[in-house]
């Protein structure tokens, strides 16, 4: 539980009551950001009340949390502050967050599309530099699927680009093959496989386009350059 000293407010106002709790200010952004599911109310709260005015220490009775949350579990009821309500952030603590999840919409970006005139990735950079061109802004509390169709609308007037998913060909040794299956499944998944009479092992794996390169230089880096790939 975070010292009472440092903790900032978080306000929820509806039906003409007002709601605040006392938080952690990292941890209830954290606990805030749809990406994280690591971080536990108890934990984001400097103090186990919910009041009606923390300057004042007035706690907030009964009656108006029934009305607007039709609860009166402390522990629920500050969820949904922090969820629905405003947090206090510093500017700092907001610009931390907004680079976060841009890095995040990024990498998603770069990970997943490919320029469809040429069949490749685009690097990071060109679609940093599409996104600080078209001014498109990035809300540190909105997930990070929201944000890359966001992101992907505006900067397709910049550059070429799509999402899309291909499928390989791979065909590996029967000795590494057994290893093969845990990395391949951190690109994407196997369609289908099978055991050759050479003692050799192929499948069907589909993957985000963006990361054809990555994918066959680990398959090689794997086999001791004995990997064959081919988009199909």
């Amino acid at each position: 539980m975070v010292n009472i000293d440092e903790a900032i407010i978080a306000r929820l106002e509806s039906h003409g009551e007002k709601f605040e709790i006392l938080v952690d200010p990292d941890l209830a952004a954290d606990f805030k950001n749809p990406e994280r599911d690591d971080v536990i109310i108890e934990d984001v709260l400097a103090v186990e009340n919910i009041f009606k005015d923390a300057k004042k220490g007035d706690t907030a009775p009964d009656d108006s949390m029934i009305k607007v949350f039709d609860n009166t579990d402390i522990l629920e009821v500050a969820k949904e502050i922090i969820n629905k309500g405003h947090i206090q952030l510093t500017a700092q603590q907001k610009r931390d967050m907004q680079e976060e999840k841009r890095l995040m919409v990024i990498n998603k970006i770069a990970r997943e599309s490919i320029n469809p005139q040429t069949g490749l990735p685009h690097p990071v950079k060109r679609i940093e530099n599409a996104m600080e061109e078209t001014k498109v802004k990035i809300d540190p509390f909105k997930s990070v699927d929201e944000q890359v169709q966001i992101v992907l609308k505006a900067i397709k007037i910049k550059i070429p680009i799509r999402f899309e998913h291909v499928k390989v060909a791979v065909r590996l040794p029967g000795s590494v093959a057994g290893n093969a299956f845990s990395i391949i499944s951190k690109f994407g998944k196997i369609l289908n496989e099978e055991w050759q009479q050479d003692g050799s092992w192929i499948a069907v794996v589909e993957i985000p386009g963006g990361v054809q390169e990555d994918f066959n230089l680990k398959m090689n880096e794997i086999s001791g350059g004995d990997a064959e790939t081919k988009v199909i």
